[in-house]
């Protein structure tokens, strides 16, 4: 028997997350990269990278938006007239669906917010979509972010809590134990209790309920630890941390009052400003 063609996604950005995301579907998928920085992509192994970004949408039936919320427009504007027709998800922080699907007419657009487990394939990613997206293309953006970990799909007015939560407390944890001069492999279970339930007081500060409150945090303190077996807190930290993004906001705010609540509402106040940007 013929074997199926694989399906053919294309990534534009490979920082932290698009890199993550694009090893842990290698196996199944046919991947295509593309980065401003074409010398970072060349030491990816196993990566095929396209010459440009129209070459990554020509060659993909999926693309996948993985660059920075500053730097979204620049990119759409580039792909809107050539992604028509096509699958279009972005990860990118902050960055609603009505923008999306208005600088992407005639495009099919899935909105996603995973975080860091996705190297381990301990992500929980939360998805959402709205006018341009079939029920199938929601079907088949859950198959492929069910390889990095957990799914959930959410109304979008969740998707920037979300964010506070799922995409930015690996870093609250990592910040954390570093500040206590704590190894990860060191921390009791019942410390990692206490940590999961300053999460869920989190996550119900932006609006979660008990339930999801609890779904986000066990997964997020689960893919922290994960990632900490091989990453340092301040490495960790590092790469969850975006200049000017909404793990940075927090921090500033946990910095100053020891709240994580307060930390997660000002990552939420942030992703939200970053929505009015656009």
């Amino acid at each position: 028997m013929k074997e199926m063609p694989k399906l053919k996604i294309g990534i534009i950005g490979y920082g932290n997350m698009g890199a993550a995301i694009g090893a842990r579907w290698q196996a199944n998928y046919d991947v295509l990269g593309f980065d401003k920085d074409q010398e970072e992509l060349k030491r990816i192994k196993n990566l095929k990278f396209a010459k440009s970004v129209l070459d990554l949408v020509a060659n993909s039936q999926v693309i996948v938006l993985a660059v920075k919320p500053q730097d979204i427009r620049v990119v759409l504007d580039e792909i809107a007239a050539n992604a028509v027709g096509k699958l279009v998800i972005s990860i990118a922080a902050g960055v609603n669906l009505e923008f999306l699907e208005d600088l992407l007419k005639g495009a099919r657009v899935i909105r996603v917010m995973p975080n860091l487990g996705a190297l381990v394939g301990k992500s929980l990613t939360c998805l959402c979509k709205r006018f341009s997206a079939r029920d199938e293309d929601l079907a088949l953006a859950e198959e492929l972010f069910s390889h990095i970990g957990e799914i959930k799909v959410m109304e979008e007015s969740r998707i920037n809590s979300a964010t506070a939560i799922s995409g930015s407390s690996p870093a609250y944890i990592a910040d954390l134990l570093e500040a206590e001069e704590i190894s990860p492999q060191d921390v009791t279970p019942e410390k990692k209790s206490r940590i999961i339930q300053r999460l869920v007081k989190a996550a119900q500060a932006v609006g979660f309920n008990k339930n999801d409150a609890e779904l986000l945090a066990a997964a997020s303190t689960t893919a922290a630890f994960e990632l900490m077996k091989t990453l340092s807190p301040k490495i960790l930290k590092e790469q969850v941390t975006s200049k000017g993004g909404t793990t940075e906001a927090a921090l500033e705010v946990i910095h100053k009052t020891g709240s994580w609540e307060k930390g997660a509402l000002a990552a939420l106040r942030r992703a939200e400003e970053l929505s009015k940007k656009e």
